[in-house]
Formats: structure tokens, C-alpha cells, sequence
């Protein structure tokens, strides 16, 4: 009993450890955050709650451009399908050939990022308004940029260890505003 007992928590513990970005090095198109989302880029996005219900969907438009201290600046402008809007601005600074660090007015903290080859793996604790309250969600984005500069972003979020929710975005840097 005690060793199925073990066997048990490793394989529990085992889906714990994480993706390791480095495996996508080779990966191809190669993504770089400035390049990709310097200008004009959209996405449409959708948000599921922890059962994987369709919660709301978004259109997001995104003007990014590099400041004085080479820091990508990217301006996102939210519509939801509720008629909600809303803004985020973020301040990326790359460090180093795969580091990214990464700050809004809504994220606790820094966002800390790491890309290899077509991939980028994007964590930090977003402060989002629900009801009145405010609670401090833990993101795990994970970028795929794929041919055709299409751009897909699966996001898993959980509080407290618990997964909450998901959110997946296609964005396409063309400027295309179809599907609005």
C-alpha cells in the first residue's frame, strides 16, 4: 500500500514540473516579442471558466512601439461581447537573447518571460476586478507563433494552485480588422 501510496505522488508531482521553453529552441518562425507586435496587431480571444464554459469573448487591438529606452511599449485596447472596454499597457524590456521582463498598471509585480524558437512562455499575477472584488489571478501564457504571422496564445489560469479558468487568442499581424 505504502508503495502505490509513493507511486501515486510522484506521478502527481511529476505533472507539476513544468514545460521547459529550451526544447522549442530549433522551432521555427523564430518569435520575438518586438518584432512581432511592433505597429498594428490583432487578436480575438475567448475566455473559459475552470469547467471550459465559454464565458466572453474579446476582440483585442494592440499599437506597439519601442520607447527612447528600448523598451516595447504596447498599447491594448480591449472590446468585449458584452460591451465592456477596457486598456492595458504594458512595458516589455528585453534581457538578454531569450528573457523578457514585462509590467502593466493591473500586474502585481513583473511579468517574466523566456522564448525559444517559435515559442514563449509568459507568467505573472494579474489583479482582476469580479464582482466588486478584486482578485490576484496567477497567469501561464504560452505563445506558439505558427506561419503566416499567426500568433496563438494559450493562457491557464488557477488561484492558489487551483485552476480558475483558460484563455486562448489568435492574433494575426497583418492589421486586419475582419471579424469586428
Amino acid at each position: 500500500m505504502r508503495l502505490m501510496f509513493t507511486g501515486i505522488m510522484l506521478l502527481a508531482l511529476s505533472g507539476c514540473a513544468g514545460i521547459n521553453v529550451k526544447q522549442y529552441e530549433g522551432n521555427t518562425p523564430k518569435l520575438d516579442l518586438y518584432e512581432y507586435f511592433l505597429g498594428a496587431t490583432t487578436g480575438w480571444g475567448i475566455v473559459l471558466d475552470r469547467s471550459d464554459r465559454l464565458t466572453r469573448q474579446f476582440v483585442v487591438t494592440i499599437d506597439g512601439q519601442v520607447d527612447d529606452g528600448g523598451n516595447l511599449i504596447m498599447e491594448e485596447d480591449f472590446e468585449w461581447s458584452d460591451g465592456e472596454r477596457s486598456k492595458r499597457i504594458w512595458r516589455i524590456n528585453k534581457n538578454g537573447d531569450h528573457s523578457y521582463v514585462g509590467r502593466a498598471g493591473d500586474v502585481i509585480d513583473t511579468a517574466q518571460g523566456i522564448a525559444y524558437g517559435n515559442v514563449l512562455s509568459w507568467n505573472y499575477v494579474l489583479a482582476l476586478e469580479s464582482q466588486g472584488s478584486i482578485w490576484h489571478i496567477d497567469f501561464d501564457d504560452w505563445m506558439f507563433l505558427q506561419p503566416n504571422n499567426v500568433l496563438i496564445n494559450r493562457t491557464s489560469m488557477s488561484k492558489f494552485g487551483l485552476h480558475v479558468g483558460e484563455v486562448i487568442i489568435v492574433f494575426r499581424k497583418d492589421g486586419k480588422q475582419e471579424g469586428r
